[in-house]
């Protein structure tokens, strides 16, 4: 729960409270709705959103920030400049000679840097929330190689601290929580606005599509290789994605011919990533796998969003651009097993130069909470190099290509007019081990603000115990 949003979670409640009463009816339940049942001529169409979101943004004030350097996500930069929100959206802007209006909370950005919200589209934030310990373990559902019946969604606790860290350490307004990587398919991910709810739903990211989480080499023939069952090698990981892909095209055949079908989660996920509405974010190391990867997509029809880890991507740049894949990568983790060793520290900025659709990740609850710093290693190691990359370019890999990689380009990702109002304001140069969050904005929304104790979000969980509210 947010201090300084004074009872926000209970107020939530007696509105909605209210609400009934005033209309005279009854908060409706998914059990209130009439059973389906399928004829021969009419089979079942099953709800593909049954678990809808529920957030509704916090409440905005009419916003400017000025006389701040601005980096718009997509590479744009504006030096001196200032932005004005409204309604939770982006309203304009501009340079030192922008109207402003006159009657908005004027915050000056003088010495301070300004950009969008940054994305991280791997965590596992929730579904192994802080407490670490084993009754709060619920990412990987390891009892199979494939369950892609899974939602990552139904395991992510909201009262997880490591929201708030995030938040207010990393400046992170958007999150990509994902199952674990013990089995080649290994559920849904979700994408979440980065608030205090009561329930995931009410930080669910509205109409964000859903993911597919897939998993390449060591982790899943290791985890079923140990229980004595396939698969075991490489070829066994092909060979059973291949084989439940085409379960999977042939269950969408049947869907798309109206034929009826006996309800099946895991085919259901499957049969949305052929269609294109449910996006694949695939964990995969080594290059030639990767390449495996992308054969197998265009064996069954579909198309991978981004290969997350990649740490041999700078092999197969080339490869990435042409298929229009991301890849979603640390600035400098590896050798901690045999398929993370070839990695290099310029990996990232290779990526980027050869014109790919480059990220970085978290995949961590530490990491999540200083992207920023782990992409200014990435662009020191490229400049090392000779890459002439400037700061706002490398601003894309925490702006508009994640936002990308999940579907979410047109909403979020970067500074445009009618996008959402997500921002943050830094108190030097993002680059700068010295700098942090000053001011975040969500939908417009300030929900952290470092100079103001009321701002600093604690969630329940954590009331009354040792370190508390703790953002150091």
């Amino acid at each position: 729960m947010m201090k300084g949003v004074k009872g926000g979670l209970l107020a939530a409640v007696s509105l909605a409270l209210a609400g009934c009463a005033a209309t005279g009816t009854e908060a409706k339940s998914a059990s209130d709705k009439p059973a389906a049942t399928a004829t021969a001529d009419r089979p079942v169409r099953f709800d593909k959103n049954p678990y809808p979101s529920t957030y509704k943004p916090y409440p905005s004030r009419l916003t400017v920030v000025k006389n701040v350097t601005i980096f718009d996500g997509e590479g744009g930069r504006i030096d001196h400049g200032s932005i004005v929100l409204s309604s939770g959206k982006v309203l304009s802007l501009g340079g030192p000679d922008m109207d402003l209006p006159t009657d908005a909370d004027v915050y000056d950005g003088t010495g301070k840097y300004l950009t969008p919200g940054v994305i991280d589209i791997h965590s596992h934030l929730g579904d192994y929330p802080s407490p670490s310990v084993e009754g709060l373990s619920d990412g990987n559902e390891a009892t199979g190689p494939v369950t892609a019946e899974v939602w990552a969604e139904h395991s992510v606790w909201p009262q997880d601290p490591g929201f708030t860290r995030a938040l207010v350490n990393g400046g992170i307004t958007t999150l990509e929580i994902l199952p674990g990587s013990a089995n080649l398919m290994g559920g849904r991910s979700v994408v979440l606005k980065n608030v205090p709810a009561r329930t995931v739903q009410g930080m669910k990211f509205p109409g964000a599509p859903y993911g597919l989480k897939m998993a390449c080499g060591e982790n899943p023939k290791r985890v079923y290789g140990s229980k004595g069952r396939m698969p075991s090698t490489r070829m066994g990981n092909m060979a059973v994605d291949r084989q439940t892909w085409a379960k999977a095209v042939a269950y969408k055949k049947k869907l798309d011919e109206g034929k009826a079908v006996d309800r099946d989660l895991a085919m259901e996920t499957l049969a949305g990533v052929l269609s294109g509405e449910i996006l694949i974010q695939n964990h995969c190391y080594r290059a030639d796998e990767m390449a495996q990867v992308i054969d197998m997509s265009h064996e069954f029809g579909y198309k991978v969003s981004a290969f997350h880890h990649a740490v041999e991507a700078y092999k197969i740049a080339d490869l990435l651009k042409k298929e229009d894949i991301c890849a979603a990568m640390w600035a400098d983790w590896w050798g901690f097993k045999m398929e993370a060793y070839d990695s290099v520290p310029e990996n990232i900025a290779l990526v980027y130069k050869e014109g790919a659709c480059t990220i970085v990740h978290s995949d961590d609850a530490n990491q999540i909470q200083r992207l920023n710093q782990e992409a200014a290693k990435a662009l020191a190691a490229g400049r090392r190099m000779g890459m002439q990359i400037s700061d706002e370019q490398a601003w894309t890999w925490l702006g508009i290509n994640p936002a990308k990689a999940i579907g979410l380009a047109d909403k979020i990702g970067s500074l445009k007019p009618g996008k959402m109002a997500d921002v943050v304001l830094w108190n030097g140069n993002p680059f700068s081990v010295y700098t942090r969050p000053e001011k975040v904005w969500i939908d417009g929304a300030l929900m952290f603000d470092a100079n103001d104790p009321k701002r600093r979000p604690v969630t329940d969980f954590e009331l009354g115990q040792p370190g508390e509210g703790d953002v150091k």
